[in-house]
């Protein structure tokens, strides 16, 4: 199965006072989401338990979480049988103007 099956997708919502929700999740075909028993996310160092393990394949294996600012989300996706497929995101957060926020 090729790396580029899957793709991580993101979307956040600003809740104000430099805090955002973010959610990241995979994005591939039904069928090749069928082939994955779960995701394993990296977050920065400064998040609680920042290795997170999601199994809920019915959302497409989402981990809806917050933050305040920005980096790379690393993940993989551990497949059913066994092989491991290594993604990674720029996560991006936005102000309500569209301004970026900083890292």
């Amino acid at each position: 199965m090729a790396k580029n099956i899957f793709k991580l997708r993101q979307s956040e919502h600003y809740a104000g006072n430099e805090w955002w929700d973010w959610s990241v999740w995979l994005d591939a075909s039904p069928k090749d989401l069928e082939q994955i028993d779960h995701v394993e996310y990296t977050l920065h160092p400064t998040f609680p338990k920042p290795v997170r393990r999601v199994a809920d394949k019915s959302t497409n294996f989402r981990l809806n979480t917050g933050g305040w600012g920005t980096f790379k989300v690393r993940a993989k996706a551990v497949l059913k049988n066994g092989q491991e497929v290594p993604l990674a995101h720029d996560l991006k957060l936005h102000y309500p103007s569209g301004e970026e926020a900083e890292e």
